[in-house]
């Protein structure tokens, strides 16, 4: 049996019948048991079209033997057979009101990428209206690419310092950019943390054979840029 987490929100029609109608739904389904429900949280619309209504959020864990595929198959009968709509003029909108959305966050410790599923759910980690009810019902589940607890990546959100990653082509001013925005925002650049010189002949390389080095050049500044994180943070270097 697997333990799957479910996230549940809706922000249209009566919100509290729609929520409880899908748990009672899926604990109904034959292959699947729900084992806890955390409360409803009301939250704002995040994304989508301007001027939606609240949502309530909560999750579920579901014990079942069916392959994540299945159980996402049922999750979209149980939003069919309540209102939702995939079709017609909405569809490929992300983010609008609906009157019902279940998702599939974890499937136990499973990582998947298909282009119908993918696990863990590739924005659950830094959702607050996701992690919060999840903290109640299921703290100790894990994030399978994070290492972290959803407990962990809860309080992750609370205590973690707030930085602004920059990105672009080298030599296209980051650093630059990076200095006036720290002086701007009375903030610090991580990279001054960073005892060892920057490799210029790296830099030399790449100039001399842009198509040819590019890449590994990419690479290599983003692993230096994980060593800032992890030197900056300390939770960023122990992943359980």
């Amino acid at each position: 049996m697997a333990s799957c987490l479910i996230g549940l929100g809706s922000n249209l029609g009566n919100r509290h019948e729609a929520l409880d109608q899908a748990v009672a739904r899926l604990g109904r389904h034959p292959a699947m048991s729900v084992t806890a429900t955390s409360r409803w949280h009301e939250t704002a619309a995040i994304g989508g079209p301007s001027g939606q209504p609240p949502f309530l959020n909560g999750v579920a864990v579901l014990e079942t033997a069916l392959s994540p595929e299945a159980v996402l198959d049922v999750l979209q009968q149980v939003e069919a057979d309540l209102g939702r709509r995939r079709s017609g003029q909405h569809l490929g909108r992300r983010w609008k009101p609906r009157t019902i959305d279940l998702d599939l966050l974890l499937y136990d410790e499973m990582e998947r990428c298909t282009p119908s599923l993918v696990l863990p759910h590739p924005r659950m980690a830094w959702r607050r209206f996701v992690l919060q009810p999840a903290a109640e019902v299921a703290g100790s589940m894990v994030h399978p690419l994070t290492g972290w607890s959803i407990t962990r990546l809860l309080r992750h959100l609370d205590t973690a310092i707030p930085y602004v990653a920059i990105t672009g082509s080298i030599g296209a001013g980051k650093t630059r950019l990076a200095q006036r925005l720290a002086e701007c925002l009375a903030g610090r650049i991580a990279a001054r943390m960073i005892a060892e010189p920057i490799d210029l002949g790296r830099l030399e390389a790449f100039y001399a054979d842009p198509p040819g080095t590019a890449w590994q050049t990419e690479l290599e500044f983003l692993d230096e840029r994980v060593r800032l994180l992890a030197a900056d943070s300390p939770d960023w270097n122990d992943r359980r």
